[in-house]
């Protein structure tokens, strides 16, 4: 019995001591921005979550589909019935690792480079992305802007309104987080 308790109680500790190192944001902001001949489109959200683990260097990012939001209704519309389809596909997922090893037990920002699996309606496809981390006290924030061929992710854009979608679109992120122990 004192064995099982000092295994458990060993086993909590290291848990502890893993979830130092993990940090969450529960309202992270995604955009993305279309710019073609006829139209630019462009929609946002502050209701992606995201969390990074400052050991492992492994970072993930989720967000509803049907959460973002355009500056047309009609928009909206088409983005999520016609294009993304989010009741069949209602998450778009990242999930990676931060390839350099920045201090972020200091405060200062650093240039970084991110690689992983994006999943948008349903197909996953290996991006590097390049962004930055700051490290303020106990706050980290990551920034980063890259571009998602929307064909990659088999995305169909009618020919009828080929002229008002890019095929490339600009996804930005941007997440402020704090550590799970707080």
């Amino acid at each position: 019995m004192k064995f099982f308790l000092v295994f458990v109680g060993a086993l909590l500790l290291g848990v502890s001591i893993y979830a130092q190192d993990v940090y969450s944001c529960r309202s992270t902001h995604l955009s993305f921005f279309s710019s073609s001949p006829l139209e630019d489109i462009e929609a946002k959200t502050d209701k992606g979550v995201s969390a990074v683990n400052k050991k492992t260097r492994d970072i993930y990012f989720k967000v509803a589909i049907n959460t973002f939001q355009f500056r047309k209704k009609l928009m909206q519309e088409h983005f999520n019935e016609n294009y993304l389809e989010s009741d069949k596909f209602p998450f778009a997922e990242f999930r990676g690792k931060i390839n350099e090893s920045p201090e972020l037990n200091k405060d200062g920002t650093y240039p970084v480079t991110v690689t992983g699996a994006l999943n948008i309606h349903g197909v996953s496809k290996m991006y590097t992305a390049k962004g930055t981390i700051t490290t303020r006290g106990n706050v980290i924030t990551v920034s980063s802007t890259f571009n998602v061929r929307v064909a990659d992710h088999g995305i169909k854009i009618p020919s009828l309104v080929v002229q008002n979608v890019a095929e490339v679109v600009a996804v930005t992120v941007n997440a402020a987080y704090i550590s799970i122990n707080n």
